[in-house]
């Protein structure tokens, strides 16, 4: 069964990253194994720090939700070698109720070309025509012939052709075959058998008769080979001893990948209108096939959304996906469904203290490896409890789960945001947890850096301001704001690049250089958001 994606938003902090994991594993801890926790974006070193330490590998990182061609039902017919006799290709394609093409693969299962019943069909009506037949493997045609070897030069013969005859009487001298490049079928015909052998043609049939035994040692270089099917149904069977390679189709062929997307197919088929479509997978190897018919109710991936409900936050492609539920702590925004889903929107610092209160719900305790991770993905997004968006809820939660974990939360905070900033480019640093909004008309984006010594982050701030300005530039934002929040001093450096104006009117103080010190400002969420969006609204 597909996999449901547990996704946070994109930029992903560790409470984004953790609540993922731990609703994922709560689902399937209760019968539901198709969930998956996933992530939109780089493992910042603080959540890396956080996995380390309770032994976990970071989530399957997903770049879209768009639908591809690996989410639709398409056929998966047998995959012919390119050697395969056209007559058991022909068998395979009556098999086909829903294609009429299947596809041809070289040994190591890439593409080699796609076989059609109108290749096979036109195939027969040239050979019925020309009634020759090229040089293939002496083993095709003991398998369409249900053949079996009669001589010694049989057994040295690797490849037969010629023209195909069915001896007739002797008094029609005019009929008879006249050319060693013959492959000569008869019946109990001594005289016909002799005279194949005594011309050395390339290959004698015997049909519903056996070699005469005055002549089974008689020198010759034909291969001799006996069938059970009369001279009539061998004739028409031998033909059917080419490999497909020969009348398969080989050029022109429009492939298409299981990582493609459903929208640009569409636009593909409806320009070539072919019937059938080779699938390909990663390696180039044949996956299936596709028909129009598939893309008329393509399956939407299916995905849960934690820790956000905007759509710019959101994973690209996230209109063409079904969404199950939404489990945030922050406020309504845009995201749209076509269905009701189930929604848990809850006034907390951390989305992981709504899915231990979810485990509570359902009578489960987290492992203690995921109750720690739990733990210290509240001390993140709460700044170890000293953010306005921290309840009474949240500390209680934290301490449950550092208890089921056995870890001191004071020690842990320490190695939280204890981790090294210095050594991130200013990209990482701006990146890592940065958000954009719409608000009555403005857009803006806000990125956060959760720090320990905001002096010395201050020290880089021409470089943040060049790579902001940039990106102001490129997305066309009214205002970006770029908050050194500082556990130390319970406060936020505030870079900016915008309108002087809104930064003081929003926060009452005067700002200078492109920065502005807020004391207790710690949430971009519930202090920074709320401001702006009172002054422009």
């Amino acid at each position: 069964m597909d996999p449901i994606y547990v996704t946070g938003h994109r930029n992903p902090d560790t409470d984004s990253i953790v609540a993922a994991m731990a609703y994922a594993a709560l689902r399937n801890a209760v019968g539901d194994r198709e969930y998956e926790a996933a992530c939109l974006g780089h493992v910042s070193d603080e959540t890396q720090i956080v996995l380390d330490l309770f032994g976990f590998q970071p989530p399957k990182r997903i770049r879209d939700m768009h639908t591809q061609v690996q989410d639709l039902d398409f056929d998966t017919p047998p995959v012919l070698s390119a050697g395969v006799t056209v007559g058991r290709a022909w068998g395979v394609l009556q098999e086909q109720k829903n294609i009429s093409s299947v596809p041809v693969a070289n040994e190591d299962g890439t593409l080699y070309g796609m076989l059609s019943r109108e290749n096979v069909a036109s195939y027969n009506m040239e050979q019925t025509m020309a009634g020759e037949l090229d040089a293939v493997p002496l083993f095709n045609i003991l398998s369409v012939l249900e053949g079996k070897i009669l001589n010694e030069a049989g057994e040295n013969t690797d490849v037969v052709a010629g023209e195909v005859t069915i001896a007739l009487p002797q008094s029609r001298e005019n009929l008879l075959f006249n050319t060693p490049n013959s492959i000569v079928l008869c019946g109990h015909q001594p005289d016909m058998i002799r005279r194949a052998l005594e011309m050395n043609v390339n290959c004698l049939v015997l049909c519903q008769a056996e070699l005469p035994e005055e002549l089974r040692d008689f020198p010759t270089t034909t291969c001799i080979i006996s069938t059970p099917f009369d001279a009539y149904r061998a004739a028409r069977l031998i033909f059917q001893s080419a490999p497909v390679s020969r009348i398969c189709r080989t050029t022109g062929l429009v492939c298409f990948h299981l990582e493609d997307r459903v929208d640009e197919v569409r636009e593909q088929v409806l320009k070539h209108r072919e019937s059938c479509y080779p699938i390909l997978d990663e390696n180039d190897h044949v996956a299936g096939v596709l028909t129009r018919y598939h893309l008329l109710r393509p399956r939407r991936k299916r995905v849960v959304l934690v820790d956000h409900n905007e759509a710019a936050q959101s994973v690209p492609g996230l209109e063409e996906a079904e969404i199950l539920a939404i489990i945030d702590h922050h406020r309504l925004a845009d995201i749209q469904t076509t269905n009701p889903i189930y929604v848990r929107n809850e006034p907390v610092g951390s989305t992981n203290t709504i899915i231990a209160s979810m485990f509570q719900d359902r009578g489960l305790m987290p492992s203690e490896k995921m109750a720690g991770m739990m733990a210290a993905a509240i001390l993140s997004d709460t700044v170890m409890f000293k953010s306005p968006t921290c309840t009474d809820r949240d500390r209680r939660t934290a301490e449950r789960m550092a208890r089921i974990a056995n870890v001191s939360l004071e020690e842990l905070g320490k190695q939280i945001f204890s981790a090294s900033l210095e050594h991130r480019t200013a990209q990482d640093l701006i990146f890592a947890d940065y958000k954009e909004f719409h608000i009555a008309g403005h857009n803006l984006a806000v990125a956060q850096v959760t720090c320990m010594d905001s002096p010395r982050m201050l020290e880089r701030k021409e470089e943040f301001l060049k790579l902001m300005e940039k990106n102001v530039a490129e997305k066309k934002l009214s205002i970006m704001i770029l908050m050194l929040t500082d556990v130390l001093l319970e406060g936020s450096q505030l870079i900016y690049l915008g309108d002087d104006d809104t930064i003081q009117q929003a926060f009452g103080v005067a700002p200078k250089g492109n920065t502005v010190f807020l004391p207790h400002v710690m949430s971009r969420k519930k202090q920074v958001i709320p401001m702006l969006s009172a002054l422009w609204g």
